[in-house]
């Protein structure tokens, strides 16, 4: 009797243990945070009317990605004119200013020669040093900027790439993504709107 009521409670704590360590085993589809709502296009009208109807609908952070550009689509995502050819305007005054700055720095104070009585410096014999420097600097900030600064390229991730529609982007789909960042984003309204638009395989993402 006594072994009983010593080893009767063993059990039933090691029991309760089993069943809450069993209880607190996070799933980890539920525990998972959304990444985004994709919804797939065949035909290049349909997903540039579906992105104008995204955009009116409030949304910001979404994105499409096409197997080949689409005339008119950015217009129809609500998207801004591109900042870049202020950098490259700033890239050739750069080159300039640096064009006329070095010779004249170099003629008149750090090395100066008297050929002929000619003046120290004048801009019509640097004009070949002020167009190749102006066009070199140019072009180096607008490649610069557009990779680095606006593409962010190179990317070597992609959080969608584990995603088999996704891939499908780059051979026959379009493929519409609306993003768990965006303000206005519930998996239930995006899904909802994506299908409503027509599109197929409508499906969310997670983290």
């Amino acid at each position: 009797m006594e072994e009983q009521t010593l080893t009767q409670p063993v059990k039933s704590e090691s029991a309760e243990t089993e069943a809450s360590a069993h209880m607190e085993q996070p799933d980890a589809r539920a525990t998972s945070d959304p990444l985004a709502v994709m919804g797939d296009f065949v035909d290049p009208n349909e997903v540039t009317d579906a992105a104008r109807a995204i955009h009116a609908a409030g949304y910001t952070d979404f994105d499409i990605y096409t197997p080949y550009p689409v005339h008119g689509l950015e217009k129809a995502m609500g998207m801004k004119k591109t900042i870049l050819p202020f950098f490259s305007l700033g890239g050739a005054l750069f080159g300039l200013g640096n064009a006329i700055f070095l010779q004249w720095w170099t003629g008149t104070l750090h090395y100066p020669l008297n050929i002929g009585g000619k003046p120290f410096f004048s801009p019509w014999f640097g004009m070949p040093v002020m167009f190749e420097l102006t066009v070199l600097l140019c072009a180096l900030t607008t490649a610069v900027v557009m990779f680095g600064l606006l593409c962010k390229l190179p990317q070597w991730h992609n959080p969608f790439q584990k995603d088999a529609g996704f891939r499908r982007a780059v051979d026959d789909t379009f493929v519409v993504v609306i993003e768990a960042k965006d303000q206005r984003f519930t998996v239930d309204s995006a899904t909802n709107l994506l299908e409503k638009l027509g599109a197929s395989n409508v499906r969310l993402v997670n983290v």
